[in-house]
């Protein structure tokens, strides 16, 4: 089967299995707790501020910072959905590694310092201090779902990072002022919103292909040596 046509099933797929799955909706904002950590990062590598970071019940999320205007505006609004489907394909790629504790602790560790640091809102506040609770729970009170929690969490991640771009697209074409990030691009670039949102789209399916490329991998890996 073409990798593309396999990719885009098993999106479709784990979008409808995980919406199956009882309270799924609240860990659907771990992909906007990394798209808010994106631009924070960028804001600060790039000698920026961040002033505070709001998380909503809803899946979405903004980030308010200074930043002088020009080109490293245009690189802190790159950096949400860029950044989100990098997290998700590392989630893929340390589980490839036989590292998904580090996951847990990466994605605990980013959660910890939007808590401490940005986030002052009562749900943002809230969703956070129980994601942290939770992933320490399943890695040193309950370990042997440790790994299945990993999974879902990282499936969710990467299914969402498609999706949310798709929605992008879908803003973009029929209410581009209303297009997030990709309507703060077209305010600070030539190029129309729409242009934009394709872009993350793109290249949101291709850092899905390559997840889960390392998925498959580790799977074959594993029943190989277990038939061994």
């Amino acid at each position: 089967m073409n990798k593309w046509l396999k990719t885009l099933l098993f999106l479709a797929g784990s979008a409808l299995l995980t919406r199956l799955i009882p309270f799924s909706s609240l860990f659907r904002n771990l992909d906007t707790m990394f798209h808010e950590f994106g631009h924070a990062l960028v804001t600060l590598l790039l000698s920026g501020s961040v002033l505070r970071i709001e998380l909503y019940a809803d899946h979405s999320g903004v980030t308010y910072s200074a930043i002088e205007a020009g080109g490293k505006a245009v690189l802190v609004s790159l950096a949400g959905y860029t950044l989100a489907s990098l997290f998700s394909l590392l989630l893929f790629y340390l589980y490839n590694r036989g590292r998904y504790r580090w996951g847990l602790l990466l994605a605990s560790g980013v959660a910890l310092v939007m808590l401490v640091l940005y986030v002052r809102g009562g749900f943002g506040m809230l969703w956070l201090g129980g994601f942290i609770l939770l992933n320490l729970v399943m890695l040193f009170v309950w370990p042997r779902a440790g790994k299945y929690y990993y999974l879902f969490l990282a499936f969710l991640t990467l299914e969402e990072s498609v999706v949310g771009s798709l929605y992008l697209v879908s803003a973009a074409a029929f209410t581009p002022g209303r297009a997030g990030d990709a309507a703060n691009l077209a305010r600070l670039t030539p190029l129309p919103a729409i242009v934009w949102a394709l872009l993350f789209f793109v290249f949101s399916l291709l850092c899905a292909k390559w997840a889960l490329g390392f998925f498959f991998k580790e799977e074959r890996s594993r029943h190989s040596t277990a038939s061994y």
